[in-house]
């Protein structure tokens, strides 16, 4: 048998196949594309369903691949055994009702006994029970003994989900020798125990399961297999389990440095190790494929396994910011198959850094906390859930890694509990968000009895409609003639708050009648209710009145609308593909997006970002919009988001061959139209989440003249004109920053005395001076530069300043070389004394800083000092 490494077991697959005519396909992405019923592709046929559903068409009607993928379902096992990983890849070869059993069979013993050349008397296939199509292949015309072909059942040999294409499997095992066995004479595949190793399963999708379970013959059956690439490496290079074939060897001799600890000789660093090097894998091709660490779906998988990593390297003793170190080893065993790693390196590794960076705050003060737990529990206790929920509360714990670090003490946590907790929390968030005051309260509760509203508003801004159902105060009204109410019509022109976007605002008219619209909202059945107000006159149910909306307004809305998908489109081509929309705002006055993103944005990207927005506006791009089935759209790569992806028939806005998204929301006709944008801000709002605020039209030019203002204003203030502003500025700052230079001079050559005095009073201490003294009226640069002053003065020893204004108390501390040497620290001495007068305050070894509340208790706080070192 061939000693192959990973790298060449992988070309070595995949051109066999190629010679096969299958078409070499590329890894897909770890995000499945269009398909809602996987968080993340979980094997080699996932990104293939439409091939197989004969939705696309592939030439030659074969493929084959190496795809990436990621199971986390046993990731409490991963480190605890030698066979458990969340990233592995899948080799597979498929059919698409091209080639069946015959073909499959041949194919695959030709691969492992000529290429691999795997030794044949160790080799034996299990087919199911019933399948002699496959029984009678092996045998006759691949001449494979008897005796090692095995009849097995349905939970063995026979794939299947509830309903739909199934069919009956294949595998292929090799003996691992009696020493791997249970030891009985029948021993043979379909045996519980390791002697037989399974690592090539080929699925014959013949039959479509109905809800009845009949099963009925494809017309064209299917050929998918899949073989894992670390299990036939296992096979080939001779190894006990996955974790020491060629690519992971290297990665533990990585951890090995960075740990100084050696794999193999203790159980508990075994498993730390192997955990570290299953999850860099899994984390950076996730990173790669656009994932980015968050606290729901993809994001949350990547960022526990993520802190997973985290915990255990820090368990094998290392410290520090290390996942990166290890990423190198990674990317260079990974290179050749996947360049996008290498390629996106600075991205991957800015993410990893970002994260653990985080977490490094996060598992720390939180472990301590949860050690402090545990400590008081023994073996089978009960961790009370709602220390759990204040864990996760307030240091942002995760649950999962609570219950990690307890099962490893044999400690049960009330997780009932905690997600009871959770619920509650979730409810008072929302309660919260909920606002108050009339019918603009989004917590409304009316039972509606219209079926849907008919929304004219794409393209009638004025428009008839009949009042169907009138609300005051939540109560069915038959009329109504003054103070706030709801009305609901069979059409309207008026856009209802959704998506993103705010409600119309506008004007009702009829006989006699004027109605103020001051919001415009839509409930999920999709009936659009307008929070009016009497002008004058009087409204009753079946009035056939005019609707028209505010269309100054609703221009400016559209205006800042169209540019959040141009926005959109900008964020993908400055920062990459990863970035997604989180969420959004549109009113008049500005747009708000929200999107997924690690750090915070150079000013340089900002810059780049803004002009490439400009660009697409002066491109005066088309913008034009169409209905079409979901499924439709899809094909066509239009970007689906938030619960426009749910719907069955969608509405898709495309601005030329820059922009095409799912939109129910209302736009421009061309992108010129939106005359300038810019960028007002820019901030995180979450973890993992970025937002930026701007503005278009009219907002743009009117702060375009408030800054021309502005700077007129200073010119005349600085006695300068416009053009040479910013010279001026840097003049009047450099004289200010000499002046204040002179000022702290004067100040601390009036206080020479006070210095001399200080310093008179120090007290010996452990070789060196104790310097306490207390001023008035100083601020903190001049304290400061008195601490440093008097440090230098006596030479070894600790200085201890304080300055009360009448209401506060800042202190200083200083500590000497010497005296940090002998575990004296300056951050630690200020924190005590400012908390001995209500206060707090922090910093390095050789200086800090502090505030005090209770000036009554200065003196004291002074006297402590030297109890505290």
């Amino acid at each position: 048998m061939k000693n192959l490494s990973v790298n060449e077991l992988r070309e070595a697959f995949l051109k066999f196949f190629a010679e096969k005519k299958h078409n070499r396909l590329e890894s897909f992405s770890l995000v499945p594309e269009n398909d809602d019923s996987l968080l993340l592709i979980n094997a080699g046929m996932a990104p293939l369903k439409d091939y197989f559903m004969g939705v696309k068409k592939m030439p030659n009607n074969r493929a084959t691949s190496s795809q990436k993928c990621i199971r986390t379902a046993d990731i409490d096992l991963v480190g605890k055994t030698s066979r458990h990983g969340t990233f592995f890849e899948m080799l597979g070869n498929f059919s698409f009702g091209d080639y069946f059993k015959r073909d499959a069979i041949k194919w695959a013993y030709e691969f492992i006994t000529e290429v691999i050349e795997m030794d044949t008397d160790k080799l034996w296939v299990s087919v199911y029970k019933d399948d002699d199509e496959a029984y009678n292949i092996w045998k006759d015309e691949v001449k494979f003994p008897e005796e090692r072909i095995v009849r097995l059942g349905k939970e063995d040999n026979f794939w299947e989900l509830e309903v739909g294409p199934c069919g009956p499997c294949s595998e292929i095992h090799i003996d691992r020798g009696e020493e791997y066995g249970c030891g009985k004479d029948d021993c043979k595949p379909g045996c519980d125990c390791d002697r037989f190793l399974e690592f090539w399963n080929l699925v014959f999708t013949q039959f479509n399961k109905t809800k009845d379970g009949e099963y009925i013959p494809l017309d064209h059956p299917n050929i998918d297999t899949g073989m894992g690439l670390e299990r036939l490496a296992l096979i080939v290079q001779g190894k006990e389990n996955i974790f020491e074939i060629d690519v992971n060897d290297k990665i533990i001799k990585t951890i090995e440095n960075l740990s100084h600890k050696k794999y193999g000789e203790d159980k508990k660093i075994d498993s730390s190790i192997r955990v570290i090097t299953d999850h860099i894998k899994a984390l950076m091709f996730l990173i790669a494929d656009g994932v980015i660490p968050s606290n729901e779906a993809r994001g949350y998988v990547l960022r526990r396994i993520m802190r997973r990593a985290i915990r255990h390297g820090r368990l094998i003793g290392i410290d520090g910011e290390f996942l990166t170190k290890v990423g190198e080893t990674v990317i260079e065993s990974y290179k050749n198959a996947y360049p996008v790693l290498e390629r996106d390196k600075e991205r991957i590794f800015k993410i990893i850094y970002a994260e653990e960076e985080k977490f490094q705050e996060t598992i720390m003060a939180g472990l301590q906390k949860l050690n402090n737990l545990l400590a008081n529990l023994k073996n089978g206790d009960i961790l009370d859930g709602e220390e759990v929920f204040k864990l996760y509360d307030t240091y942002g714990f995760p649950i999962d890694l609570t219950r990690e670090i307890a099962d490893e003490k044999n400690i049960n946590v009330d997780e009932n509990a905690f997600k009871e907790l959770m619920n509650k929390q979730k409810l008072r968030s929302k309660a919260s968000r909920t606002s108050s005051g009339g019918f603009s309260n989004t917590g409304i509760n009316i039972e509606f009895n219209s079926k849907s509203t008919e929304f004219l508003g794409y393209t009638e801004l004025k428009s008839e409609g009949c009042v169907t159902e009138l609300f005051v105060d939540e109560d069915r009204k038959n009329k109504v003639s003054e103070g706030e109410f709801i009305l609901v019509a069979d059409r309207t022109p008026f856009y209802g708050e959704g998506g993103g976007q705010v409600g119309d605002t506008g004007f009702i008219y009829g006989d006699n009648l004027k109605i103020k619209v001051i919001d415009t909202k839509k409930n999920a059945d999709g009936i659009i209710y307008h929070i009016c107000e009497i002008v004058e006159g009087t409204v009753e149910i079946n009035d056939k009145l005019t609707f028209e909306v505010d269309r100054i307004r609703r221009h400016q809305i559209a205006k800042n609308h169209s540019s959040t998908h141009l926005l959109n489109k900008a964020l993908k081509e400055v920062l990459g593909p990863h970035i997604n929309q989180a969420g959004s705002l549109v009113d008049d006055k500005r747009l708000r997006f929200d999107f997924t993103h690690f750090e915070a944005i150079k000013k340089e990207d900002l810059e780049k970002i803004e002009e490439l927005v400009n660009s697409y506006i002066d491109m005066n791009l088309p913008i034009e919009t169409s209905q079409m089935d979901l499924k439709e759209a899809n094909k066509i790569g239009a970007i689906g988001l938030f619960e426009d992806k749910y719907k069955d028939i969608v509405r898709v806005v495309k601005m030329g061959d820059v922009s095409m998204e799912l939109c129910g929301g209302t736009h421009l006709s061309r992108t010129s139209e939106v005359g300038m944008f810019s960028i007002q801000k820019e901030e995180g709002i979450a973890a993992g989440v970025r937002r930026i605020e701007a503005i278009t039209g009219r907002e743009f030019y009117k702060n375009f003249k408030m800054l021309e203002k502005t700077i007129e204003d200073t010119a005349i203030e600085l006695k300068t004109n416009q053009n040479d502003l910013s010279k001026r500025a840097k003049t009047v700052m450099i004289d200010l920053r000499e002046k204040e230079k002179e000022i702290e001079k004067l100040r601390l050559s009036s206080t020479d005395s006070d210095i001399e005095k200080a310093i008179s009073e120090a007290k010996d201490f452990d070789g060196g001076k104790l310097v306490t003294f207390k001023f008035d009226g100083l601020d903190m640069n001049t304290l400061r530069s008195l601490t440093d002053k008097i440090k230098d003065k006596i030479g070894d020893g600790v200085v201890v300043l304080a300055s009360t204004n009448g209401k506060s108390i800042q202190f200083t501390a200083g500590v000497s070389k010497s005296f940090i040497k002998k575990g004296v620290k300056a951050g630690n001495i200020i924190r005590e004394v400012a908390k001995l007068t209500g206060g707090g305050g922090g910093g390095r070894d050789d200086f800090a800083s502090a505030g005090g509340k209770d000036i009554s208790k200065l003196d004291d706080a002074l006297k402590k000092v030297k109890d505290l070192i």
